[in-house]
């Protein structure tokens, strides 16, 4: 809900879990490490939970009965952030940096480019390199693919052609993708 200035209030996230008191059935099927496995009362996996200076969770709520586990709430929430964490911190994001080439590209400028796209092999990002034809420019189709091939093969020791040069409406692209990860 917004008020007339436009501040969203900050709406807490609900717990994934029901513990201890929030859990509303009759019976649970009981699981862990410190307690005997089992369906049983409510009230008595609480108690048994509150002896063990634990919370009860609710682990798995559309099971007949739901199951539950007797744990330190806390301390799980705290364990299951820091593995979502370290995914995170182990999956790369892949970065696409693109150069952009004229059918008649000037020496100065394809060396000048050439640099550029060295840069991004090194640092780890995959390249796409196209040649976009304007106007009547498309009879210059040949010039273009021996254009990204020229790039290609200048790139050699940085990177590897991942798709050769294919026309696509008025623009011939190609994919060079890093030989190895930057080293940070």
């Amino acid at each position: 809900m917004r008020n007339n200035r436009g501040y969203q209030p900050r709406v807490e996230k609900k717990d994934e879990h029901r513990i201890n008191n929030f859990i509303r059935v009759p019976e649970v099927r009981l699981v862990g490490d410190n307690v005997e496995p089992g369906v049983i009362k409510t009230s008595e996996a609480l108690k048994l939970a509150d002896q063990l200076e634990l919370d009860l969770v609710e682990i798995s709520p559309n099971a007949e009965p739901p199951v539950c586990k007797i744990m330190d709430y806390k301390k799980f929430v705290y364990m299951q952030k820091k593995r979502e964490k370290e995914l995170k911190a182990k999956s790369t994001q892949i970065v696409v940096k693109e150069i952009r080439f004229g059918p008649q590209t000037d020496e100065h400028d394809y060396d000048f480019k050439r640099k550029n796209a060295e840069k991004f092999l090194k640092e780890g990002s995959k390249l796409k390199a196209f040649v976009f034809f304007k106007g009547r420019s498309i009879i210059y189709k040949e010039q273009g693919q021996i254009l990204l091939l020229r790039l290609a093969q200048d790139l050699e020791e940085y990177g590897k052609v991942e798709a050769m040069p294919v026309l696509e409406g008025k623009r011939m692209i190609m994919f060079i993708s890093p030989k190895k990860k930057a080293s940070k």
